[in-house]
């Protein structure tokens, strides 16, 4: 009996130590792939940044495409989420509140990922394309129909709900694509909680007005 305690706590340490590790080295690819991209990030830098040897990194990814494609899906996971968080049931005003909360969010805490995804974009998508033509493409058709519902039960203007998600990307990316454009333009060294706080109450304001939401 102790023999199978015992055994279950090492796999369970093995399993921990092997997750922080791959966390560690995907912080610091992230840092990497985001400063030079995909053509210009070495394996070797990526491991100076996470502070281990070259072959640990190896361990784990057994190379820069697979370390890179590994990146780009935590990205992705972490934006649709967000994405999936309205539904029919919702009210509109608040669901589409809500997304462009948390979108401004990820562009303050998350500002590397956006930025990463964003070069991948400029480069073609070289590495997104199946992503961009099978997944994206059914889930926006789902959430475009949700949009859709609301608009045909009178509850906002009839826009195209295509375009309303664009327009909202690109508005909240903007914080961290270009964020230093923006704290130039403001004058400021760094956007502050309450700056964030700002940005999401106008952008609330103006995107749920121009869609009717609000009078």
């Amino acid at each position: 009996m102790n023999s199978v305690k015992e055994y279950k706590s090492a796999s369970y340490k093995t399993g921990k130590i092997r997750k922080d590790n791959e966390i560690v080295i995907r912080e610091a690819a992230e840092q990497e792939f985001a400063e030079f991209g995909f053509k210009g990030a070495s394996i070797m830098s990526i491991a100076k940044r996470a502070n281990v040897p070259r072959p640990n990194i190896h361990y784990y990814f057994k190379n820069k495409q697979e370390l890179y494609n590994a990146v780009l899906m935590d990205i992705l996971a972490l934006w649709n989420k967000a994405f999936t968080e309205f539904t029919a049931e919702d009210e509109p005003a608040e669901a589409i509140g809500n997304y462009i909360r948390l979108k401004l969010m990820y562009s303050r805490c998350y500002p590397t990922a956006s930025k990463i995804f964003a070069n991948e974009i400029l480069q073609g998508a070289p590495h997104l394309n199946t992503y961009l033509n099978n997944d994206l493409r059914v889930l926006l058709a789902h959430k475009t129909a949700i949009i859709q519902g609301w608009i045909d039960a009178g509850k906002m203007d009839a826009i195209q709900p295509y375009y309303l998600i664009f327009f909202i990307w690109g508005a909240t990316q903007h914080y961290a694509d270009f964020g230093i454009q923006i704290k130039s333009a403001l004058g400021k060294e760094e956007l502050s909680e309450e700056d964030f706080e700002e940005i999401t109450a106008n952008l609330i304001q103006i995107i749920t007005k121009g869609c009717g939401l609000v009078k």
